[in-house]
């Protein structure tokens, strides 16, 4: 009988991409502690990316820039270039493409490979990786670290955990070692285990990936269900996905979240700002063929040491897919739980998506009328940009419309 093959499968991984695409555009940058940072000034001064360097210090992605200085005094603050980042992303996609048809982005600075089968082509996964390795560095300038394993989750693993630390940025998991290498490491450090998982993990005295290998798998699926029983699979290295290029999956809702630049504690204020939401939330739910039946309302309270804030969501009398018809639920949502204290952060989301081609004709609302309205609306702002055509609240104090349109991703173009 002949033997299985095995999936051959990778994660390219950037090296502080975003700190390394501006050393490449700036070569005076190389070898000193770089920090991709927002506008220290505003509330989103908080480090995007830092140099090698930089992290000798102790800075980290995350940080505030007050404390990122206070690490390191000598850090170079860079403004971050949001779209020169995604034209280097992209050039790196272009370049795996190379070696295999199967690429699958999984983030700006992150993507899968499938070279199952290409052996014949580039020599055995390890000598493919290292020519990957040194294509990137040559035609882009940037380095990066690759995990090889049979399933996406032991390339994330083997990437994560083990090639970023290693002087020839590859490492390789498999059935036969994952548990040498993986079951050591500290409970957190496993794919899906967040600061909550983890505390829970360790007043069960869980506290090395073995442990919950070892754990009959009944115990973490009673305790909490399907996602129990895959972070259990995920500690034994098993893993059923599959990578599958230009296939979206379909979209259960649109959502959009604005940190804002201050502390907003006026109604009128943070009622322009989930007006902003909506209006953007709306033009894409439309742009997707659809409409609406549930809106979601997110709100962060602006005070660090006791966090508030609430996350409600409410049914519409009847779908849709423009502001007039979204926005009342919206405010109403907030204004039944809102605390009344400074807010940081705002969000709204659409989902539970119908066809608009299909819908229940009434004789008491003006669907037609507001759909062609919305529609030449979307045509103007596809055009010439979604500040083309605004409300009248945008233009007060707390419209943030103007600063976001200037954005990519919520940071500078």
């Amino acid at each position: 009988m002949q033997e299985r093959r095995q999936k051959v499968i990778m994660l390219a991984d950037a090296e502080s991409f975003y700190a390394s695409v501006e050393s490449v555009d700036n070569p005076s940058l190389r070898g000193k502690p770089v920090a991709v940072c927002g506008d220290p000034a505003l509330r989103h001064g908080i480090v995007l990316a830092a140099s090698k360097e930089a992290k000798a210090f102790g800075v980290k992605t995350g940080q505030p820039a007050w404390e990122c200085r206070r690490l390191c005094p000598e850090v170079i603050f860079v403004r971050p270039h949001m779209s020169r980042y995604l034209e280097v992303s992209l050039e790196m996609t272009r370049i795996f493409e190379q070696f295999t048809d199967r690429v699958v982005p999984y983030s700006i600075d992150e993507q899968f490979l499938d070279l199952s089968g290409c052996e014949g082509l580039w020599g055995e996964p390890a000598e493919a990786a290292r020519r990957i390795l040194r294509q990137v560095r040559e035609e882009t300038g940037i380095r990066c670290r690759i995990g090889l394993g049979e399933s996406p989750l032991q390339a994330k693993m083997a990437c994560d955990r083990f090639a970023k630390k290693r002087a020839d940025a590859f490492f390789e998991l498999n059935s036969d070692n994952y548990a040498a290498h993986v079951w050591p490491l500290p409970i957190g450090d496993l794919f899906g285990v967040g600061s909550r998982m983890k505390a829970h993990f360790k007043r069960m005295a869980v506290r090395r990936i073995g442990d919950l290998a070892r754990l009959p798998r009944e115990i973490p699926r009673r305790r909490w269900g399907v996602n129990g029983l895959l972070l259990w699979l995920n500690a034994r290295g098993i893993d059923y996905s599959t990578l599958q290029p230009g296939e979206a999956a379909e979209r259960k809702g649109v959502g959009h979240c604005a940190t804002l630049p201050r502390d907003y504690a006026s109604p009128q204020e943070i009622e322009t700002v989930l007006l902003e939401l909506t209006e953007e939330v709306c033009f894409r739910v439309r742009a997707l063929g659809k409409r609406g039946t549930t809106v979601h309302v997110y709100c962060r309270g602006a005070d660090f040491d006791r966090p508030t804030g609430f996350s409600r969501q409410k049914k519409l009398p009847e779908p849709g897919s423009a502001a007039p018809e979204i926005y009342p639920t919206a405010r109403q949502l907030f204004h039944r739980h809102w605390d009344g204290r400074p807010v940081r952060a705002l969000g709204i989301t659409l989902s539970g998506f119908t066809d608009r081609r299909c819908e229940q004709l009434s004789f008491f609302n003006r669907r037609e009328a507001l759909d062609s309205l919305s529609a030449a609306a979307d045509e103007i702002r596809g055009r010439f940009g979604p500040t083309a055509l605004f409300r009248a609240a945008s233009l007060t104090p707390g419209g943030q419309l103007f600063n976001r349109a200037k954005l990519i991703g919520g940071h500078e173009r």
